[in-house]
């Protein structure tokens, strides 16, 4: 099968997809995008988080197939060429980043949260990011992160 979609803003097409093969698997094997990581391939850990149709999904619990005709956006495409989305600089500046396996997910579930609650609490953050696994950094950097983000964000706005 043949799947075309809008992968960060440009159409990507993979070919000889098997049907049961997940977009996840399409994404990193198929069209060279390894940011979002592999890790548990049952929508538990939260590393494998991209946007489908602006909705934040896993992306080892979509079918390659569903995604046809729709938009994709994986961790790569929150940047703008070198400049980091805020929420990138934030992670690296607050120290969130140890192993990084679980970060691009993070990163896409933070985003998300922030795009829908720009001055979230400390439990919102909390409820937000529960279907993240972190198993390096003990989520205080993580937290910290966030806040930070959501400061800098509401300072731009």
């Amino acid at each position: 099968m043949r799947v075309t979609c809008k992968i960060n803003g440009v159409e990507r097409t993979a070919d000889d997809v098997w049907e049961g093969e997940s977009l996840l698997y399409v994404l990193r094997e198929r069209l060279g995008l390894p940011g979002s990581k592999n890790a548990c391939e049952q929508g538990e850990c939260g590393s494998c988080t991209v946007y489908l149709d602006g909705l934040a999904v896993c992306a080892c619990l979509v079918a390659a197939g569903q995604a046809a005709g729709r938009d994709v956006v994986t961790v790569e495409g929150l940047s703008e060429g070198d400049d980091l989305d805020p929420v990138q600089s934030a992670f690296l500046r607050a120290g969130a980043v140890q192993c990084g396996f679980c970060t691009p997910g993070l990163i896409v579930s933070v985003h998300d949260l922030l795009a829908r609650t720009p001055e979230p609490s400390d439990p919102e953050i909390r409820e937000a990011l529960a279907g993240n696994l972190c198993r390096c950094t003990g989520y205080e950097k993580i937290m910290d992160a966030v806040r930070l983000a959501a400061a800098e964000a509401g300072e731009r706005r």
